[in-house]
């Protein structure tokens, strides 16, 4: 991997992570469009550079990660995040080789996005009544949101479309459900990082040290800008346009394959 690959790297995921517009299916082309091969620090990199995404996050809403001047409420926050954490954990434990075959099929991953955005095309109008103030998260909101989290293990659904949608069927408004697939991202993407670096980090040399800093400084940046955009977009316009990005993407993964050109997902 080259010094402007990682860049590019880098920059597709803080855009992607947190859109609902699945960062595997744009892993899939841009290592396609990159030449990137399978090659094992290449999923080393990605798992690590994951971690400037999140913590992103933790910045922008540092008010709520940090709140500890009011315990009761701080306990409240990390309390329902880790319920809605469970669902995924456990099935991600269960289904873990199956999700591995899945992933490793770009096909599969086109024909999630083409899905996933049909039924995105709909979803404003589906929840055209979740536009009121912000309602309160209860411990069944919770752990429903987290059980539409699960949907996200299957590559190419994504995890913020997953948790968006699950927010506004249990009552989210649109900002509200965006913000707490932020928040759920934290514990969700920490915990699978660390996961997948432990069989990983052998991988990793002095050498790739400068690499990983620019990957995870720029997915920082990247992470924190495009959060900051799609929430004031979402509020505004709704997820429709997703819906056709998402298709589109799709397709133009099924095309690619269709002409023969190697695409993997690292």
């Amino acid at each position: 991997m080259t010094f402007w690959q990682a860049v590019i790297l880098a920059i597709v995921e803080g855009i992607t992570e947190y859109l609902p517009i699945s960062s595997t299916g744009h892993m899939v082309i841009t290592n396609a469009l990159l030449g990137i091969q399978r090659e094992p620090f290449a999923k080393a990199y990605i798992i690590i550079i994951q971690f400037g995404a999140i913590l992103s996050v933790v910045v922008l809403y540092w008010k709520r990660f940090l709140n500890f001047s009011n315990i009761k409420s701080a306990f409240d926050f990390y309390a329902k995040l880790l319920v809605a954490v469970v669902p995924a954990a456990v099935v991600g434990i269960l289904l873990n080789s199956y999700i591995d075959r899945l992933l490793g099929s770009p096909k599969m991953v086109a024909y999630a996005l083409v899905v996933g955005g049909i039924f995105f095309l709909f979803v404003d109008k589906i929840f055209k009544q979740q536009q009121g103030p912000d309602r309160p998260i209860t411990w069944t909101m919770a752990l429903g949101i987290g059980m539409f989290q699960t949907l996200a293990l299957f590559p190419g659904v994504s995890r913020a479309a997953a948790v968006i949608i699950g927010g506004l069927a249990h009552g989210l408004n649109r900002k509200q459900a965006a913000e707490f697939s932020f928040f759920l991202a934290v514990p969700t993407l920490f915990a699978a990082s660390v996961f997948d670096l432990r069989d990983n980090l052998h991988l990793i040399t002095a050498d790739h040290a400068l690499l990983l800093l620019v990957g995870m400084g720029i997915s920082f940046v990247v992470a924190m800008l495009a959060i900051k955009a799609f929430i004031g977009y979402l509020a505004r316009h709704g997820l429709m346009v997703f819906g056709w990005y998402r298709i589109a993407l799709g397709g133009t993964i099924l095309v690619l394959k269709k002409l023969g050109i190697s695409l993997t997902v690292v």
